[in-house]
């Protein structure tokens, strides 16, 4: 789903309850939105897409929790949306809404006379500011204001002072969990797949491509369950956080986990689900209106930390990983710059791949299967599934579909064909969209299938799927397809998927049998000695090339008889 350029949409307006298709244009063109009557739009498109009564029901519930009104006042405002469109969503202001009637100067004294008793231990009430602003205008002779627009002008000064002497965060309420939201709500988590938490770090371990080459250290993006704790779905790349970072951690959260045998589990990672509410801090990735396309398209609400510091339950098992994983693995760089080991660019081997399959290795054996210190009897696992309310509903992955990273246009070519990142895909329904215009969608850490879209106005429609020729039954992540092309095109050779899938069995054999490094260095001095001394191939060209040497050998010496005679008295 993408953006709406409000400029450029019409207040058209389709009715909910009626299954015709028949769109009603009205008279009115909006040209822009307040944020109020986004929030508004995306209530509405989300009953849109409520496929029954039960669900609709459902997330009529969830809107009028979101809007902070009763479900009456929600299905009001669709009947006002049904009648105008767009402009149903806006409300007509008074032009002086927010100000007050009363001159500045009775507003300055009502101020500044409710601060000046409030100071130091001294207390004084706006009921009392109101006593001594009537006793004010008798002095001048006056009229004075009424009770209740003092009460008004010392309304925001009141709240503001409230907020500041609110404790950070509700926390630990007897057996209850409360945190506190950025708009000043309390959350409470009562059971698993309430609340979730996401937050991402750097990894303190540097990695190399399929060549060894160092490319640096990858972002980790976890998301952790707050009633259990449990570590729900990570997202590893190179790709700095973003909102479509989240998306697909968010992906691997919601969707049933499977993983073979080399990643060594012990265990099943067994988490999977939709959460209610989706608790993050104030990043540019969390507040995009990209996450808020998700948030709406899944059912859940997003709220923002109200402080930083709130965010321990997400933050804590970076620390964790950092010191019983990724410092017992070669390339640890440490988390002080200072005194970041001198070695760890050397001993740097890991792949992206292989750090992946270390670390769900240790969250499904060892971190997710650990003893809860507020228990005392379960274990991470065991406390999110003894706090589930109901099973699960296993979402597919179409319609996680909006979740994956979106790609720039690509055009299909004649039979179905399309090239993506010196791959060629084909899809068997392709063929009859021959020049069109296509948007990608796909797994980056597996693009040998890519799903094909058609953008329809301000919406996308799924095509079909299309997979990497001769790669079928090969597993290729974007990181590896990139490194595999700038290996292909340094040796002077033309990129195709040939020429990508030989490589790729080169790299796995290379990285599956990698020589040590005493076997490098004798390796290479074996390979100084063939340069020093020639190899017997070069000593007979040597020998060729010289034949008038080797006849000149083989001649019989010829002896000069008066030279002889001269010297020796013959």
């Amino acid at each position: 789903m993408q953006d709406a350029n409000f400029s450029d949409i019409p207040a058209t307006k389709t009715s909910i309850t009626d299954s015709s298709s028949s769109i009603i244009e009205a008279n009115v063109i909006v040209s822009e939105l307040t944020d109020e009557a986004k929030l508004k739009m995306e209530v509405i498109q989300s009953l849109l897409e409520a496929s029954d009564r039960t669900t609709y029901t459902q997330r009529l519930q969830q809107a009028a929790v979101k809007l902070g009104k009763s479900v009456r006042t929600v299905r009001r405002l669709i009947d006002k949306w049904e009648q105008e469109g767009l402009a149903g969503l806006t409300q007509t202001q008074r032009a002086d809404k927010g100000k007050h009637r009363v001159n500045e100067n009775w507003q300055e004294f009502i101020l500044k006379t409710y601060k000046e008793g409030n100071k130091g231990s001294k207390r004084m009430t706006r009921q009392q500011v109101a006593v001594r602003v009537r006793a004010r205008a008798d002095e001048l002779g006056v009229k004075p204001p009424s009770h209740m627009t003092v009460y008004r002008i010392l309304q925001p000064l009141i709240e503001k002072q409230e907020k500041a002497k609110s404790v950070r965060s509700p926390g630990w309420r007897g057996s209850r969990l409360a945190m506190k939201t950025r708009d000043g709500k309390d959350l409470s988590v009562d059971y698993s797949n309430h609340v979730w938490q996401c937050d991402h770090t750097r990894v303190d371990v540097l990695l190399v491509d399929q060549h060894s080459k160092v490319l640096g250290r990858p972002w980790l993006t976890t998301v952790v369950d707050s009633y259990s704790r449990c570590i729900i779905g990570i997202n590893l790349g190179y790709d700095a956080p973003s909102s479509q970072v989240v998306a697909l951690a968010l992906r691997h959260a919601i969707l049933p986990k499977q993983y073979g045998s080399e990643y060594g589990l012990h265990q099943e990672w067994g988490t999977y689900g939709l959460p209610e509410h989706f608790y993050t801090d104030g990043g540019k990735d969390f507040r995009s209106n990209h996450l808020q396309q998700i948030a709406v398209q899944l059912g859940m609400v997003c709220h923002l930390r109200d402080r930083p510091s709130e965010g321990g339950i997400v933050e804590r098992p970076f620390k964790t990983f950092n010191t019983e994983l990724f410092s017992n693995l070669p390339g640890y760089t440490g988390s002080n710059v200072q005194e970041r080991p001198e070695e760890a660019e050397k001993e740097a081997c890991l792949t992206l791949r292989q750090l992946e399959q270390q670390l769900v290795r240790y969250i499904v054996n060892h971190y997710n299967q650990r003893i809860d210190a507020r228990m005392g009897d379960q274990t991470r696992f065991q406390r999110w599934e003894s706090g589930l309310i109901a099973v699960p509903d296993a979402m597919s992955e179409r319609d996680l579909d909006i979740c994956l990273m979106k790609q720039t246009r690509r055009q299909i070519q004649r039979g179905g064909y399309l090239q993506f990142e010196n791959i060629m895909y084909r899809g068997e329904l392709l063929a009859g969209y021959a020049g069109e215009s296509i948007i990608l969608r796909f797994d980056p850490r597996d693009i040998t299938t890519i799903l094909v879209y058609r953008q329809q106005g301000n919406r996308e429609e799924f095509v079909a799927r299309a997979f990497a020729q001769d790669l079928e039954t090969e597993q290729l992540s974007l990181d590896e397809a990139k490194a595999s092309s700038r290996k292909i095109r340094e040796a002077g050779k033309t990129i195709s998927n040939r020429s990508i899938l030989a490589e790729v069995r080169e790299r796995d054999t290379f990285v599956n049998q990698k020589p040590t490094k005493k076997e490098r260095q004798k390796s290479e001095q074996i390979e100084l000695k063939k340069v020093k001394q020639p190899s017997l191939v070069e000593v007979e060209q040597l020998e060729v090339a010289s034949p008038q040497t080797q006849e000149e050998s083989e001649m019989p010496e010829v002896f000069d008889y008066e030279q002889m005679r001269e010297d020796y008295g013959f």
